[in-house]
């Protein structure tokens, strides 16, 4: 069974910085494509960054303020984020896929909430 545990979610003031981490255990391999997604209220769930099986990086939402990152050893999936503004508020949610390609992610945690304020 796989488990997903996010933390690291809080409040920020407009302009700070908030880094999420994420454990994962019962992959089946290293080589599932691991991603942070998100969702606002009242919007559709978006994907923030993944990273490939194959270690391809890929940040969709603020591309120049969010990196995502992996630890193998440790089986771990953590997003920095910096220069947070109000419409970065969202529940963050880590995900895998069921396989090595940034699709679908079947496997998800219960999500953090990040809560930036003007």
């Amino acid at each position: 069974q796989v488990q997903v545990v996010e933390s690291g979610g809080g409040l920020v003031q407009a302009g700070g910085s908030l880094s999420l981490s994420c454990a994962f255990s019962g992959l089946s391999s290293a080589y599932h494509a691991l991603a942070w997604l998100r969702q606002a209220p009242g919007k559709d769930r978006e994907t923030v960054a993944c990273i490939s099986g194959f270690g391809i990086k890929d940040t969709y939402v603020n591309p120049g303020r969010f990196t995502i990152s992996r630890d193998y050893d440790k089986n771990m999936l953590h997003l920095q984020m910096n220069g947070l503004e109000p419409e970065d508020t969202a529940t963050y949610i880590c995900a895998a896929s069921a396989s090595g390609l940034c699709d679908s992610y079947p496997y998800r945690g219960q999500g953090t909430q990040v809560t930036v304020s003007s």
